[in-house]
């Protein structure tokens, strides 16, 4: 695998926190061009010049610290573009500092909380998008109740389920409950109708906003939906 290669793909690993989808997969990564020499450049898009500053701030931080990740990376710029907080975004990271950094007096240093709610939202839509698969392939609320961990499939949700467990501090053994609650006790089979409830609503939200997204992506870029970005 190429350098361009292997900094793409951990780009890809980086997740835009309300969608809970890769910013490669949304088409936000605009463009990304490595030296011979080892030195990467990258530039970002988002949908409008209005998109949140504590999420515009994340995908660019978090784009830094997996390209950095990258064995034979000399150095890495990371540009936000056309955003109206882009200039002290870029500023903040080319001198590694941090959210306060960039916007003295209006954050939390490392934004952790946000990061912690949008991960436990995306476990919720992602836990009950393998519910309800099962459930329509005939398995019984029972049934998938009584799952562990190592019984989900082997599909985009059921490996983002483990990844969001290991992240939040959840219990993520392959012999541990496949469901659980926000404070990792098992959810039983009484509770996943209102668990589906729940999920149902949040994500039909999520679902809006990700379809929007890429729709003014699109509009503000010419690009067609779901473009990815090549080296």
């Amino acid at each position: 695998m190429t350098l361009e290669d292997r900094v793409l793909a951990a780009l890809g690993t980086v997740i835009d926190p309300e969608l809970d989808e890769p910013i490669t997969a949304l088409g936000f990564v605009g463009s990304c061009a490595v030296s011979g020499s080892g030195e990467v450049d990258v530039r970002l898009r988002l949908p409008t010049p209005q998109c949140a500053p504590n999420f515009a701030y994340l995908m660019a931080a978090d784009a830094q610290a997996a390209v950095l990740g990258v064995a034979d990376v000399a150095r890495v710029s990371i540009v936000l573009e056309d955003h109206f907080t882009g200039a002290e975004i870029n500023s903040a990271l080319a001198r590694g500092g941090d959210f306060d950094d960039a916007f003295p007096g209006e954050g939390t240093g490392s934004l952790d909380a946000l990061r912690e709610l949008f991960r436990r939202k995306a476990l919720v839509g992602r836990q009950a998008r393998v519910c309800q698969a099962l459930l329509a392939g005939g398995a019984t609320a029972a049934d998938v109740a009584g799952m562990r961990l190592g019984d989900l499939p082997d599909d985009t949700d059921g490996a983002r389920c483990r990844e969001l467990r290991r992240e939040l501090g959840l219990p993520h053994d392959a012999s541990d409950a496949m469901l659980v609650a926000g404070d990792g006790s098992a959810l039983t089979a009484e509770d996943l109708p209102k668990r589906l409830r729940r999920a149902r609503l949040m994500t039909l939200s999520l679902e809006a906003n990700g379809e929007l997204c890429r729709s003014l992506l699109a509009v503000r870029y010419g690009c067609p939906d779901h473009e990815e970005v090549a080296a």
